[in-house]
């Protein structure tokens, strides 16, 4: 089976959203935006500043990620989350509270009868996740 890779979809903040992630959870960074792909005119106009494409790079995986067209119905990100597996609850709780940072957090990080850490959050740019530390089942 090939790797299962999330692609997020974001409305004009994708570039700042990607270069958190990097920060925050590591890994390389690369992006485009239309005016810098191949064939730029072939982007409707007011989308030139915007990501057509990100790509971070991490250990054990790919986060992908663009923005929307301009001037398009954007409904955020609904019905799913991101997980994210650390060994331990202190390098778990460290990207929960990075992440949670001018955010939303749903479920505060805590210890868990399946987890020595694990909480749920919505960040800054309304992206979702849950963290687990120290998994025990």
């Amino acid at each position: 089976m090939p790797p299962l890779n999330a692609y997020l979809v974001f409305d004009g903040n994708c570039a700042d959203a990607m270069r958190f992630y990097e920060r925050t959870l590591g890994g390389k960074l690369e992006m485009k935006t239309h005016a810098e792909s191949p064939e730029p005119t072939e982007a409707p106009p007011g989308n030139a500043d915007r990501i057509l494409h990100a790509c971070l790079a991490m250990d054990g995986g790919i986060l992908m990620a663009s923005d929307g067209l301009a001037g398009q119905p954007y409904d955020g990100m609904n019905g799913f989350s991101l997980a994210l597996i650390y060994p331990t609850a202190a390098e778990g709780g460290r990207v929960f509270d990075a992440l949670g940072k001018d955010g939303n957090v749903v479920m505060p990080f805590g210890k868990t009868f399946w987890a020595d850490g694990f909480g749920m959050l919505v960040d800054r740019y309304g992206t979702p996740w849950m963290i687990n530390a120290g998994m025990t089942m």
